[in-house]
């Protein structure tokens, strides 16, 4: 049912989108740190921009098929471009990221972070399956717990939002690669994140 779904609101809520970026000047992707770019589809008019200006040498797409058959570039139109494109498909606005994908996506960044170039991070609004994504990333390479990585995913890219599935994956990758409770120590990291 919650694929029926996402597919019958995925064309109007691309339209909103672009809409809000074109109108009211919402960025279409932000920044998070030298590695990591976090956004909507990247239309192959921003291949450009993408490649030459951010560096982008790498691209997680958190879509489904259906969602990029036509804007996007394809797994070979990135190769054609120097990037490489990893593919972990996730059902938009309820679907939460496998495991085994978290995994893949932040073993995918660590590789470019270690040679210097950017990863470009979407789904479709760069808002809840890709910002999952990245805040996975933000816990392995900082040691922050779920909410510190969100609460600072969210100060950059403010429509974020992380869903209680969503967060909860983002737990149990805490817990995994952590061999810990994602809560302790929140107050101490939270105050030495600060300062």
């Amino acid at each position: 049912m919650a694929a029926l779904f996402a597919r019958i609101v995925f064309y109007p809520s691309l339209g909103y989108n672009v809409f809000m970026s074109k109108m009211f000047g919402r960025p279409w992707y932000d920044r998070i740190d030298q590695t990591v770019i976090i956004g909507a589809l990247p239309f192959r008019s921003l291949t450009d921009e993408l490649v030459k200006k951010e560096n982008v040498r790498g691209v997680i797409t958190m879509n489904e098929d259906y969602e990029t058959k036509f804007f996007v570039n394809t797994t070979e139109e990135w190769k054609s471009v120097g990037v490489e494109q990893l593919r972990l498909s996730t059902i938009d606005i309820f679907g939460v990221p496998k495991m085994e994908d978290l995994k893949k996506g932040v073993d995918f960044i660590s590789k470019y972070h270690q040679n210097g170039s950017c990863v470009y991070v979407h789904c479709k609004a760069g808002r809840s399956r890709s910002a999952t994504m990245v805040a996975a990333y933000l816990i392995h390479l900082h040691h922050w717990n779920p909410k510190r990585a969100c609460e600072y995913l969210a100060s950059i890219r403010p429509r974020v939002i992380i869903r209680s599935g969503q967060f909860k994956i983002l737990r149990n990758y805490y817990r995994e690669i952590f061999s810990e409770d994602p809560d302790i120590l929140y107050e101490t990291r939270s105050t030495a994140f600060k300062s």
